[in-house]
């Protein structure tokens, strides 16, 4: 089937798009225009990032098609899928077929628990930042599929990995010509393509918007993550090991916010105060603040002590209560 065709017929189940034209329309608070949503906070939505129920879903405590009931009964205004953790799409032969009935389930849920489709985080498509020209090609061929699927559930934007080259400069050019061929392609979509700081590189956050004022589309831009900073890991590992250096968080999310469609509050311990232990959610909220961002504040927990409902619980109290602060 051609992509065209499959968008179609998807959107026919579909919420309809509703995303931004641009990070300035959302800085200037467009992003409520078309939301039926009350503002969990003074000046921000709170969305659950899937992220934070990974364990769950993966022992098969949790179906992941049961996101957005679990998302609601917390107290949650909008969703942000993870593409990994549906098996039934990431697994199969026919990925048009699976990708149909993704949105369509999804689409149902969402409607019947009153939340807001957000935005897809996508993994396993393939490195966007590869030298290879054929693997870099085929990594974007991966990836329309999910802009489509995302303008047929009314996400504003999928979130890529710009994983790769090690070098600054090669690194630069091939993450700016994925990122101005996804953002071309989704264009039409009205689906933004999204950069997370999400290790090595990609959490350079003076490189990042160096690339994409390369790329230059208002439809491509960040969604800072109060974590993820790690430029290097022992042993050159991608995910598990020791982070050995780091880019000061702070600055990093202080410069990804003028490009910023969303805003990750990634938490992991909480002291008896029920402040999270890595990171200054009071400083982060005023430089989110001080942006002009208002759109939504997803929380992502990735902790052990807690259980997944109540790191979940413990970053959406510290998230409300530091914005408080801030009236």
């Amino acid at each position: 089937m051609k992509r065209r065709t499959f968008i179609q017929n998807s959107l026919t189940v579909g919420l309809g798009a509703t995303a931004l034209g641009s990070y300035a329309l959302n800085n200037e608070h467009a992003s409520f225009l078309t939301s039926p949503y009350p503002m969990a906070g003074p000046f921000f939505k709170l969305s659950l990032a899937q992220w934070s129920l990974h364990k769950a879903i993966q022992n098969g405590k949790l179906n992941p098609y049961d996101f957005a009931a679990k998302a609601s009964e917390l107290g949650f205004d909008g969703i942000e899928y993870v593409n990994q953790l549906y098996v039934d799409v990431m697994k199969t032969k026919n990925k048009s077929a699976a990708l149909k009935k993704f949105i369509a389930t999804s689409n149902a849920k969402a409607k019947e628990h009153a939340v807001e489709n957000v935005l897809i985080m996508i993994d396993g498509e393939g490195d966007l930042a590869v030298r290879s020209t054929r693997k870099r090609t085929k990594a974007i061929e991966n990836h329309k599929a999910w802009i489509e699927t995302a303008a047929s559930m009314g996400c504003h934007s999928i979130r890529i990995n710009l994983f790769g080259e090690k070098k600054q400069e090669e690194w630069k050019d091939y993450s700016a010509d994925s990122m101005r061929k996804l953002g071309e392609y989704s264009a039409s979509y009205k689906v933004n393509i999204l950069v997370e700081n999400h290790g090595y590189l990609s959490s350079n956050a003076k490189l990042v918007m160096e690339m994409l004022d390369q790329v230059n589309l208002p439809n491509c831009g960040t969604l800072p993550d109060f974590g993820n900073f790690c430029l290097e890991r022992e042993g050159g590992a991608r995910w598990g090991a020791r982070c050995i250096r780091e880019y000061d968080r702070y600055q990093g999310v202080k410069e990804l916010l003028p490009r910023a469609f969303a805003v990750s509050a990634k938490s992991h311990d909480f002291d008896e105060a029920g402040n999270e232990t890595h990171t200054d959610y009071l400083q982060m909220l005023t430089l989110v603040k001080e942006s002009g961002y208002s759109g939504f504040i997803g929380v992502e927990y990735e902790g052990e002590k807690l259980s997944e409902i109540e790191g979940i619980l413990a970053t959406k109290k510290i998230l409300l209560e530091k914005a408080k602060q801030l009236v």
